[in-house]
């Protein structure tokens, strides 16, 4: 694949766009049909995907550009409706390429299956007989779905937990088996799930309690993915904003975010309007990473920044953002929808791992783009700079028209239907 950089790709035409695309990434005349087919996701296959379907809810598919992680280009297809988001992340991947790229890193991809266990007898003794029997139950689990296994993975580990046992809790107590399973290439939910269940009537013998639920856990904190970057000063300079200025400002709204949860929560879905995209598109559960980030943000007992930005003591800026990443490149949607599989054709992934990285570092490169956009011009003025096609569009424009009255907007400094609709109007004429 040639780099990742495509100056003014955004000032291409659509079909323009899809030339280049096939060029950088060798894609075949059937894979670029499926961005030129008017129904990408086939009404058969889409009603056997969930029930009651009665047709299809398209998104606009994009492309990150620019971005090099661990020396590797990538084009990073992003499914998002909101503007400015896929703009954002491309600009900041730039300017991260032109210091030397992001690096990630990733941890072992170990999953969490959680079997609660109510009123035992004795909840110490249950704790105890369960911990050393953890082989034998080990060994179940794996033979409840043997596959895994044969690929490398399986259960690696048992813990348990006692809960609410303090004489102050208003809730019952109860006991928690954690089995913490490899997972290999797969989110694996469905294997996770097997494999809790059939240790249910094992635990329920070993315990002589009652066993409720048998689950995976969102919160996947054994299966983490971190990227980090580090920006010369020089390289963020905007307008009249100094490099050094918007630099400090970053770290200034880092500390806001990390201080306060009302502004963490608009911080952290910043954050998300990366990851989510990169995730929708490649045919993963966006609502279990939603979950699992948010979760961690709130590991220390309040909810807090995910990235932290700093200074070194070179003076440039350091960014780092660490998150669960229970995502998969197996399984599920990925080996039915067509989109989510010319996606990771164009990712050249070799692991989920790889994925898990590269969505960690498009999240990363969101957050600065929003903090720098922030600390120099206001998040409008680019935001509504791109909104105002989609406000053209509400007003009635069509075909040429659009640019024309997107354009008007912009320079009015009313981006607004009403207005968009007075252009309309005059142009039509």
């Amino acid at each position: 694949m040639r780099s990742s950089r495509i100056p003014g790709f955004y000032k291409r035409t659509v079909e323009e766009r899809r030339e280049l695309l096939q060029e950088a990434l060798e894609l075949s005349e059937d894979d670029l049909s499926v961005l030129t087919s008017q129904e990408a996701l086939p009404i058969d296959t889409a009603d056997k995907m969930i029930e009651n379907v009665i047709g299809t809810f398209p998104l606009p598919l994009g492309l990150g550009l620019n971005f090099l992680i661990n020396g590797k280009d990538y084009i990073i297809p992003m499914v998002v409706e909101e503007p400015s988001i896929v703009a954002s992340a491309s600009h900041i991947a730039k300017i991260v390429r032109d210091a030397g790229g992001f690096k990630t890193e990733a941890s072992d991809r170990v999953m969490i299956g959680q079997i609660q266990v109510v009123g035992c007898p004795d909840f110490d003794a249950a704790k105890n007989v369960l911990l050393e029997a953890k082989n034998e139950l080990m060994e179940a689990a794996n033979a409840a779905y043997p596959s895994i296994v044969a690929r490398g993975g399986g259960a690696r580990d048992l813990d348990v937990r006692i809960l609410n046992d303090s004489p102050d809790s208003s809730y019952g107590t109860m006991l928690v088996l954690h089995l913490y399973i490899d997972t290999c290439d797969a989110m694996g939910a469905n294997i996770i799930n097997t494999m809790v269940e059939s240790l249910a009537p094992t635990v329920e013998e070993l315990t002589a309690g009652k066993v409720y639920l048998r689950i995976l856990s969102n919160l996947a904190d054994r299966c983490i993915a971190k990227a980090t970057c580090v920006i010369p000063p020089k390289l963020l300079a905007t307008g009249e904003y100094s490099g050094e200025e918007v630099r400090d400002g970053v770290v200034h709204a880092f500390e806001f975010a990390d201080s306060d949860p009302y502004r963490a929560v608009t911080h952290n879905k910043g954050i998300m309007n990366g990851i989510d995209p990169v995730v929708i598109a490649t045919g993963n559960d966006w609502r279990a990473v939603e979950a699992g980030a948010h979760a961690y943000a709130s590991r220390f007992g309040s909810y807090r920044s995910m990235t932290k930005w700093s200074v070194d003591q070179e003076g440039n800026l350091v960014g780092e953002l660490e998150l669960p990443m229970s995502i998969g490149t197996v399984g599920g949607a990925i080996r039915v929808h067509p989109i989510s599989q010319l996606a990771h054709k164009m990712l050249n992934i070799e692991s989920a791992s790889e994925l898990a990285q590269i969505i960690v570092a498009v999240g990363l490169a969101q957050n600065l783009g929003a903090l720098k956009a922030l600390v120099t011009d206001g998040i409008q003025k680019g935001h509504m700079a791109l909104h105002s096609r989609s406000v053209a569009i509400a007003a009635g424009a069509t075909g040429e028209m659009i640019d024309i009255i997107a354009e008007q907007l912009v320079k009015l400094k009313e981006i607004r239907v009403g207005k968009a609709k007075e252009l309309v109007e005059q142009y039509s004429k």
